[in-house]
């Protein structure tokens, strides 16, 4: 993997996930474990918008201006080895369902928007990106038992509650989920199969039939793959597991390249700053929020 420059912006969090860069400089992440939405400013400091009952996991500003959040409902224990946070087993004793809630910035009221899709639950959301029509797509990574694991969908919903569909089924333990610059395809990261999907949008909330492979690329060796972002050049940005970094994959699917990161369980990926080619990292299993220069064309997401 190529060495990076990074930024240490704070340090301490509580497995940070999902984080949001704020037009004034400020980063919103989600504390899995400490089951808040955290607001980061540029000097580091801290500051709670909102306490979560669950597991907050991906969020996304909507067109509205509210964070709208994947709630894991406690998928995963917290586990500490040799002073790294880890996601550990499920304890059924401590969840509490699987949700899409929406959060207000200035208040830190949460509304559950989403519990089901039909008759089908929610069993773990993941990770959240909006459409240009305000639309937003999310994953549902599932819960993983002993022996077991759920096989779980892509979904498309309103942020008013009024529509949610289940988009692509099956997948095995999907994170990660963005849109292409031109919102012609959507991808999503697999956690355990270490490899990235896309299939192309016709309409809002809608797919193609597969025509060809919908892999786009996978990874040899132990590689597990987290949440991702796109870039201004079209490139799927995959945090990556085990390795820990960054994996850059192009529009055609090839590796260009692998930012390493000084942490196994990096998870997520954001872009901010002027020019929004700033990437804020988070370095999970060691509580830190990261920043580094981008080496490709920033992308503003709609709504950001």
């Amino acid at each position: 993997m190529a060495a990076a420059a990074f930024t240490e912006i704070t340090d301490g969090l509580d497995f940070p996930e999902g984080p949001v860069a704020m037009p004034d400089g400020s980063v919103i992440l989600t504390e899995m474990f400490a089951h808040k939405i955290t607001r980061v400013a540029p000097d580091g400091s801290k500051s709670t918008v909102a306490e979560i009952n669950g597991g907050p996991n991906g969020l996304a500003l909507g067109p509205d201006g509210a964070l709208y959040l994947c709630n894991n409902g406690n998928a995963f224990s917290k586990h500490v080895m040799d002073g790294l946070i880890y996601p550990g087993p499920f304890d059924p004793s401590k969840y509490v369902g699987g949700c899409i809630q929406r959060v207000d910035i200035a208040t830190g009221s949460v509304t559950t928007v989403y519990t089901h899709c039909g008759d089908i639950p929610l069993r773990a959301p993941n990770d959240i990106v909006f459409d240009e029509h305000g639309g937003m797509w999310f994953t549902d990574h599932g819960i993983r038992h002993d022996r077991t694991s759920d096989r779980t969908g892509i979904y498309y919903a309103k942020p008013d509650g009024s529509l949610i569909e289940e988009v692509v089924f099956p997948v095995d333990g999907p994170n990660g989920i963005g849109l292409s610059p031109a919102g012609d395809k959507v991808y999503w990261a697999e956690t355990h199969t270490g490899r990235v999907f896309q299939r192309t949008i016709v309409a809002p909330g809608k797919v193609a039939p597969i025509e060809e492979s919908p892999v786009l690329c996978g990874l040899p060796g132990y590689q597990l793959f987290d949440s991702l972002a796109v870039d201004g050049d079209g490139n799927v940005c995959v945090a990556t597991l085990v390795n820990g970094g960054i994996t850059v994959i192009s529009p055609a699917g090839d590796v260009v390249q692998q930012i390493a990161v000084d942490d196994r369980i990096t998870t997520n990926i954001c872009f901010g700053g002027p020019d929004f080619q700033t990437a804020f990292i988070t370095a999970s299993s060691t509580g830190r929020l990261l920043s580094m220069k981008w080496p490709y064309k920033g992308l503003k997401l709609h709504w950001q």
